[in-house]
């Protein structure tokens, strides 16, 4: 599971309902909550497939 930095808690926790989400600039991250207060998570980056650049065909 993804750990992601709760600000309410002030610590390190594991995301609960953790989803890869894209945000607007196409960029992953991962969005939940935390499983002891229930404040929103988010940790940008993640976990998300990489596209492989394509190189054009010449």
């Amino acid at each position: 599971m993804a750990n992601g930095y709760c600000v309410k808690c002030k610590t390190s926790r594991e995301i609960k309902d953790a989803k890869q989400i894209t945000m607007k600039n196409g960029r992953p991250a991962t969005q939940g909550l935390c499983p002891v207060c229930g404040t929103k998570i988010f940790k940008i980056g993640g976990s998300a497939s990489p596209t492989t650049p394509t190189t054009p065909a010449s």
